[in-house]
C-alpha cells in the first residue's frame, strides 16, 4: 500500500495542467504527465525541461520531428500539426495570448471550412476559385507560431514604451538637479533597462539563428512532413502490393523497388513562407532593440554628464580646500608672531605708547594678508587654482 501511494505521489508530482487548443479553435484543460506528453508529441525529456516554469531557460524556439517547442518570455507551449499545448494558461500574462490564439485558430478554421464549401459547389464556382490567386493559407503550426511571436514581441515592445516614458523625464530631471532621490530613480531605471535589453537580445538572437539555419526552419513544417509521410507510406504500400502480385519478378527487381521507395523519404520544403514570417517579427524585435539601444546611449551620456559635473564640483571643493589651507597657514603665522610678543621678556616695545602697539598689530595682519595674496597669485599662475 505504501509503495502504491508513493508511486501515485510521484505520478501526481509529474502531472501538469495543460490547455489544449485544437485546430478548430476549441480548447479544454488536461492533466497530463511528462511521459504522456513525450509519447503524444514525440519530444525528448530535455526539450520538455525547457518549458519547466521552475527552471530558467533563455528564449528558445525548437523545431522537432512532430512538434515545435516555444519558450518565449511568458509563453511556454508545444505546437503540433493539429493542436497547441499551453503551460500555465491561468497566468494573467498568458490569458490574453490564449484568447488571441483561440480567436485566430477559430477564424482560420472557419475560413478553411468556407473555402472547402466553395470548392465543393458548382463547376462554375470552382472555375472562379481556380482562376483566383488568393493568398496562400498558412498551416496550423505557423498560425500558432505567429501568435506566439506576436504576443512575445508585443509584450517586449509595451515594456520598452513604458520604460521610455519613465526614463527620459527622470534622466532630464537628474541633469537639472542632482539629488539622492533622482539618483536612486535613475539607478532603478538602468537596472530595468539592462534586464529588458538582455531579454530582447535573447529573442532577437533566437530568431536570427532560425533564419540562418534552413534545416531548423524545414523541421517546423509539421503539416507538410505529416502529409509527406502519408504519401510515402502509401507509395510503399503500393510497391509492396505490386511486388506480392507479380510472381515472376526476380530478386534483383525487388531490391530495386525497395531502394527506390526508400529514396522517397527525402523532405525538402520551400521555407520561403516561414522565412518571411520570421523576418517580419525579426524586424519588429530589431526595432524594439534599437529603441533600447538609443535609451541606453542616452543613459550613458547622462552618466558622463553627471560625472563631469561631479568632477567639476570636486575640483571646486579642492580649490576651496587649498584656499582655506593657505589662509589657515598665514593665520597661524600671525599667531606665531603674537606668541613671540606674548613671551614674558622685557623689551622696549612693552614700555612704548599705544600707537606702537597698533602699528605692530596692523603690520602683522597686513603682512599675513600680503603673503596670502602672493600665494594665491603663484597658485593661479602655476595652474593649481582656477
Amino acid at each position: 500500500m505504501q509503495q502504491q501511494q508513493q508511486q501515485q505521489r510521484r505520478k501526481g508530482s509529474a502531472t501538469r495542467t495543460w490547455l489544449v487548443i485544437s485546430e478548430s479553435g476549441k480548447s479544454h484543460v488536461e492533466e497530463v504527465g511528462k511521459h504522456s506528453i513525450m509519447r503524444r508529441t514525440g519530444l525528448p525529456a530535455r526539450d520538455l525541461r525547457i518549458l519547466d516554469p521552475v527552471l530558467f531557460y533563455p528564449s528558445t524556439v525548437l523545431g522537432r520531428e512532430r512538434a515545435i517547442v516555444v519558450n518565449l518570455e511568458h509563453i511556454k507551449a508545444i505546437i503540433t500539426a493539429s493542436e497547441v499545448l499551453v503551460l500555465n494558461s491561468m497566468d494573467p500574462s498568458v490569458i490574453p495570448f490564449v484568447r488571441e490564439l483561440e480567436c485566430r485558430v477559430a477564424t482560420a478554421a472557419a475560413a478553411a471550412a468556407a473555402a472547402t464549401a466553395i470548392k465543393n459547389g458548382s463547376s462554375g464556382e470552382m472555375a472562379v476559385v481556380a482562376k483566383g490567386d488568393g493568398p496562400k493559407v498558412l498551416p496550423f503550426e505557423f498560425k500558432a507560431l505567429e501568435v506566439c511571436l506576436e504576443s512575445a514581441c508585443r509584450r517586449l515592445e509595451n515594456e520598452t514604451s513604458t520604460l521610455e516614458q519613465e526614463a527620459y523625464p527622470a534622466l532630464d530631471e537628474l541633469t537639472s538637479k542632482i539629488s539622492t532621490l533622482n539618483l536612486q530613480r535613475v539607478r532603478h531605471i538602468k537596472s530595468r533597462l539592462v534586464a529588458l535589453y538582455g531579454r530582447v537580445q535573447k529573442v532577437r538572437d533566437e530568431l536570427e539563428n532560425l533564419l540562418d539555419d534552413d534545416m531548423d526552419m524545414a523541421e517546423m513544417y509539421l503539416t507538410d512532413k505529416l502529409a509527406h509521410q502519408l504519401e510515402d507510406n502509401d507509395s510503399r504500400n503500393d510497391v509492396v502490393d505490386g511486388d506480392s502480385k507479380s510472381d515472376d519478378e526476380s530478386d534483383d527487381d525487388l531490391k530495386t523497388n525497395k531502394s527506390s521507395s526508400g529514396n522517397v523519404t527525402g523532405f525538402k520544403p520551400n521555407i520561403e513562407e516561414l522565412e518571411m514570417l520570421l523576418e517580419a517579427y525579426f524586424a519588429q524585435i530589431e526595432g524594439t532593440m534599437n529603441k533600447l539601444s538609443t535609451m541606453r546611449e542616452y543613459v550613458d551620456d547622462t552618466e558622463d554628464y553627471i560625472n563631469i559635473m561631479l568632477d567639476d564640483k570636486q575640483n571646486q571643493l579642492l580649490q576651496m580646500g587649498v584656499l582655506l589651507s593657505t589662509a589657515n597657514l598665514f593665520i597661524n603665522a600671525g599667531i606665531v608672531v603674537v606668541g613671540l610678543f606674548g613671551m614674558n621678556i622685557q623689551i622696549e616695545l612693552f614700555d612704548a605708547s599705544p600707537a606702537q602697539f597698533w602699528e605692530t598689530t596692523g603690520g602683522t595682519i597686513v603682512g599675513c594678508l600680503i603673503m596670502y595674496l602672493i600665494a594665491i597669485f603663484f597658485g593661479k599662475k602655476g595652474g593649481l587654482l582656477g
